[in-house]
């Protein structure tokens, strides 16, 4: 029948076969959504082809997703380890390019087709076409497709089996991620005191800089018997009560600014209310605090949280959308306030398909952009990379005019799967195809090396994240498979945890592995010249 070969029909089969096979385990193990790849294979072995405009597609709607999501992290954690991660990165390319040397000097194979054989382990589409830029040769592009189905088989199958081998919790990896975070944002608490230090008699809250000094925040005001929120020119006197708000760190300060720990009750008065409201106005995303200045509202931000993280405000506080914010004001004024900020659980979870669809052209046309170096060669981050890079800057700025570079959680997850399903679908059966050829001529050692190139650099760097930086184990796979450029070893990784660790490692040395592949490709390509 016709219809079993109609590219829709083929895509839709192999992702509805891969997710059943996939949800089968065996002694707790399973191949997840990633058993979409083994079906794409078997059936392309038998002629049946996706069109690779699905595959294209597939692979922007993930990667653009994960920039998205990742790219409020991505920038704090590569100020904070983005060097040990760029040395892992480094580390694994370069065995893999050594591999690739010896195979050419010592093994006698051509270059034209190790330097094929090195991308396609290595699972680089950009690094291809560099590399047959470079050599000029049909044969590179036989070499990638010789390497690439075990490329992509051999990075699923490690993140499969390299948290097994070492016993890996992922429930207490997850717990010590978020605990990280939380160091990197400590928990808030609050205190009442009670002013007793002299010098702040008689002075305001604004003068006195008390977020500055101490990184904490007051909240409440309890004068002549009424308790208010108080503003930056609420006048403190010896003997006011004051609700103080911050880490503990800050607390401490707070006591030896103010004055002694008491046991009070500093519930507000029936005209005062405190409330958490969310930010969905998307008029005020990426304003500061300062910007909207709640105090003229007589209302007071005391808390922000943004997904699992309370954060202190600050003046210069920039609010993103669906943060919460926990007010303090007035009953009265309270819904002015409300309106400001939106407050709106449903159009939170709305998804706005244009931020999608623009953030992908714009990505391709960053991908389109060629820079010369140094004469040398020319580089260009490619489809892939221009895609991921426009998801990370948009997402971390926010807010551009009217347009919000955000999606909602639940609606991010749903278009990263689809999108990978697709993906793995046609890039299977493409792979597949070449599975009845992969034997002749010099096929089978060159297979080998392909192996080679993708499972030792993986192993060592694995084992030097693990062992000697100590990093976060899920962080560590998603480092491992960000310098293989591997988007279903990345996917493997998404059905074992819910954290979004992975992603952040991923996204943070996934450019950098890009440029790698591209230069030791073009030097790997000059030794067809001696």
């Amino acid at each position: 029948m016709d219809i079993l070969h109609q590219g829709y029909f083929v895509l839709f089969l192999i992702i509805s076969i891969g997710i059943v096979v996939g949800n089968l385990k065996y002694k707790g193990f399973s191949l997840d959504s990633s058993a979409v790849i083994f079906v794409a294979l078997l059936l392309g072995h038998f002629g049946f082809t996706v069109p690779a405009e699905f595959q294209t597609l597939g692979l922007l709607l993930f990667i653009f997703t994960i920039g998205i999501q990742a790219g409020p992290g991505f920038f704090d954690a590569f100020l904070k380890y983005g060097r040990q991660l760029m040395v892992l990165c480094f580390i694994l390319i370069s065995i893999g390019a050594l591999i690739s040397l010896g195979a050419i000097l010592i093994l006698g194979l051509p270059a034209d087709i190790i330097v094929g054989v090195f991308n396609g382990a290595m699972t680089s589409t950009p690094g291809l076409a560099a590399a047959v830029e470079a050599t000029k040769s049909p044969a590179t592009a036989v070499g990638f497709g010789l390497a690439y189905p075990f490329g992509v088989i051999g990075v699923i199958l490690f993140v499969q089996l390299f948290p097994r081998i070492f016993k890996i919790n992922f429930h207490s990896e997850e717990a010590d991620y978020d605990a990280k975070l939380h160091d990197d944002y400590p928990g808030i608490t609050n205190r009442i005191l009670k002013v007793t230090n002299k010098n702040v008699h008689g002075r305001s809250i604004r003068t006195l800089d008390l977020r500055k000094i101490t990184e904490g925040v007051i909240s409440r005001v309890k004068q002549n018997g009424i308790t208010f929120a108080p503003t930056g020119d609420t006048i403190l006197y010896q003997g006011d009560i004051v609700k103080a708000v911050g880490t503990e760190e800050a607390l401490q300060r707070m006591e030896l600014l103010i004055g002694e720990q008491v046991e009070e009750d500093l519930s507000f008065d029936d005209h005062y209310i405190v409330n958490w409201l969310l930010v969905t106005n998307r008029k005020i995303v990426n304003k500061s605090l300062k910007e909207l200045n709640l105090t003229a509202m007589n209302a007071t931000v005391t808390r922000i949280r943004r997904g699992e993280i309370d954060m202190i405000p600050r003046p210069q506080s920039r609010l993103r959308f669906g943060d919460k914010l926990l007010i303090a004001g007035s009953q009265q004024e309270m819904g002015e306030v409300l309106r400001l900020l939106g407050n709106n659980e449903k159009r939170l979870s709305e998804t706005n398909f244009l931020p999608i669809a623009l953030g992908i052209v714009i990505g391709v046309l960053l991908g389109l952009v060629t820079i010369p170096v140094f004469g040398l060669f020319s580089f260009s981050l490619g489809l892939t990379g221009g895609v991921l890079t426009s998801a990370l800057i948009l997402s971390n700025i926010g807010k551009t005019g009217p347009i919000i570079w955000s999606m909602s959680g639940s609606a991010n997850m749903l278009l990263r799967k689809f999108g990978l399903l697709i993906f793995m679908a046609a890039i299977g059966t493409q792979a597949g195809s070449e599975l009845s050829g992969v034997f002749q001529e010099k096929g089978l050692i060159v297979i080998a090396v392909g192996a080679c190139i993708t499972i030792f650099p993986l192993v060592i760097a694995g084992l030097v994240g693990y062992k000697l930086y100590k990093l976060n184990f899920i962080t560590l796979l998603g480092v491992l498979t960000g310098s293989m450029t591997s988007t279903p070893g990345l996917a493997a990784i998404d059905n074992k945890t819910e954290s979004d660790a992975a992603s952040v490692g991923y996204t943070t040395v996934y450019p950098v592995a890009l440029v790698l592949k591209i230069i030791f490709s073009q030097l790997l390509a000059m030794l067809m010249l001696k």
